[in-house]
């Protein structure tokens, strides 16, 4: 090398290290680093609506750990995989803030997936390699839906499972579009609907419209996909067969369609509603490209190979799905359909309807990244000055920040609820929450907190005064977090995430026999409100026998003698 080649540095190399930072390995493994450090680092996340959602995470994580099985030593409203993944990671990073661990649980499957599918479209299109893993990795970074429930900035404390089922299927539908090799793609279905099913029901529904669509247009055979159902279901056997995991989780699946049994055409509105800006532009796209099907005399083989017959097949699918979410990444499943749109698009610059079709696909994807772009910001810009709440017992969970004048609000909550127990006790009577989105307000959520942290001091107080270890608890709430946070045993067979009208079966004679055997049974009074009085109710038998042990200003013990 020449002194002026060294002065002006080494255009290969140069060239080299700009290529491999525009290849999928760079993003791949830079989103990797960023994820570990996230899980390794004490980040405080600002609160966001139904944080208490993240508990159930950290709930069947212990469970796990103290050999229980999901779907068998307790009823859950989702598959297994879920609870699985966020075990493992958490014995690895212990101190991870919960809400990134439960959002990341999904990262081991999802990333070699969209590690496979990257590399083998990169190796005829980096640019499309790109255009298909960007994207996805974007709308993983953060635990954020795509419909806001509270218009504090914060971070969304459920609907994990339903992200992770979108994301999935958005690497379903980008194998079945752009992947080439067979014997990858029908390994990528079979995996993907593999994973689908054991993280929620819902998922491998549209999964299979998709899948079927791939056969009927052309794109998978269907010795192809008769291979990978068959890879499917011999997985789901071994499963069977070593634990017998899937037919209870069937059975839970049954148990909760018989618990929300509400009218489909109300779910198709209110999934109308919210995503209107979505789905408006994506049925005028539909329409447009009818429109150059039409035109060009499309034969029944081409139209269903076509950017249309996938568009629309994709919207079908995703609308199954998503009609039974609560908080999802509602409808990102079609963009590596608008991908295929605007490949196809690209070229035609003669066409007159290329200029609708390109603003309609922008129109179609734009509104979900700038809401997960804009949500994410605003949390992150709001965080330096949000307040930090006094919860030290309550570990990574009370790892959160809030406006300072709705954390001095939920400190003033705690005091207020047991001094006017007697009005909340009326609006029980009368069947009305004490606020109609009050589970979405970012206030309740750190009262929830306090109120949990209330009870560990009382508890510890109370053993220490008593010299007696309780064995196990059992909280009257939609979750129970005592055990995990005082590494304590879970009573089994009895429900996570306790909704008396979507998620809870019946009292069992299991249930029963479980609670016995747990010293204190726990019931929260800050506040008394219609959801927690049903659980109260529902769960009355248990308390028979037990000495009542009002514990503190915001909790009851009913205590086995």
């Amino acid at each position: 090398m020449t002194s002026t080649q060294a002065a002006a540095g080494n255009p290969a190399s140069g060239a080299h290290w700009r290529y491999f930072v525009a290849s999928p390995t760079f993003w791949i493994v830079s989103f990797l680093v960023a994820v570990i450090l996230g899980l390794a680092l004490p980040i405080r996340l600002p609160l966001g609506p139904n944080y208490w959602d993240t508990d159930i995470y950290l709930d069947a994580a212990q469970r796990i750990r103290l050999g229980q099985i999901p779907n068998i030593d307790f009823f859950t409203s989702i598959g297994p995989l879920g609870f699985y993944l966020t075990a493992g990671i958490k014995a690895m990073f212990p101190q991870a803030q919960p809400a990134l661990l439960a959002n990341w649980a999904i990262v081991p499957v999802l990333l070699p997936i969209a590690a496979l599918i990257a590399w083998d479209v990169d190796a005829r299109s980096r640019r499309l390699a790109l255009a298909i893993l960007i994207p996805l990795l974007f709308l993983t970074s953060l635990p954020i839906n795509l419909h806001s429930l509270y218009p504090s900035p914060g971070f969304d404390g459920f609907g994990y499972y339903n992200r992770h089922v979108a994301l999935l299927l958005y690497l379903l539908l980008a194998a079945l579009l752009f992947v080439q090799s067979r014997v990858l793609l029908t390994t990528l279905v079979a995996v993907l609907m593999t994973a689908l099913f054991l993280v929620k029901v819902t998922g491998p529904v549209s999964g299979a419209v998709l899948v079927g669509y791939a056969v009927l247009a052309g794109r998978m055979r269907f010795r192809d996909a008769a291979i990978a159902a068959g890879s499917v279901i011999a997985c789901l056997c071994v499963i069977e067969f070593t634990t017998g995991l899937v037919f209870a989780y069937l059975e839970d699946i049954l148990d909760l369609a018989m618990l929300n049994s509400s009218s489909l055409l109300r779910r198709f509105l209110t999934l109308g509603s919210i995503k209107f800006n979505v789905i408006a532009p994506c049925l005028m796209l539909i329409g447009i490209l009818v429109l150059a099907a039409r035109r060009d005399k499309l034969s029944v083989l081409s139209l269903l190979a076509s950017p249309l017959g996938w568009l629309s097949a994709s919207l079908f699918a995703l609308v199954l799905g998503e009609t039974q979410n609560s908080g999802s990444l509602e409808f990102i499943g079609l963009w590596p359909v608008l991908i295929l749109i605007l490949k196809d698009y690209r070229r035609r610059t003669g066409d007159p309807l290329r200029m609708w079709v390109l603003m309609l696909v922008m129109a179609v994807s734009l509104p979900s990244a700038v809401i997960f772009l804009e949500r994410g910001a605003r949390a992150v810009i709001a965080a330096p000055r949000y307040q930090a709440l006094d919860v030290p017992d309550v570990g990574p969970l009370g790892r959160v920040s809030l406006k300072p004048e709705l954390a001095q609000r939920a400190i003033a909550q705690v005091d207020h609820y047991p001094k006017y127990n007697d009005a909340y006790e009326d609006l029980v009577r009368r069947g009305i929450l004490p606020s109609a989105t009050l589970f979405s307000e970012i206030d309740h959520q750190a009262t929830w907190l306090l109120e949990v942290q209330q009870g560990i001091d009382a508890i510890e107080r109370w053993e220490t005064s008593n010299r007696r270890q309780l064995n196990g608890f059992f909280a009257l709430d939609f979750v129970s977090p005592f055990n995990h946070l005082l590494g304590r045993a879970a009573p089994p067979h009895v429900a996570l995430g306790i909704d008396t009208e979507r998620t809870n079966p019946k009292v069992t004679r299991e249930m029963l026999e479980a609670l016995r055997d747990i010293d204190a049974i726990m019931r929260p009074k800050c506040p008394v409100e219609v959801k927690r009085a049903a659980i109260w109710k529902q769960f009355a038998q248990a308390l028979e026998g037990r000495q009542l042990v009002a514990l503190s200003p915001c909790w009851d013990m009913y205590l086995r003698q």
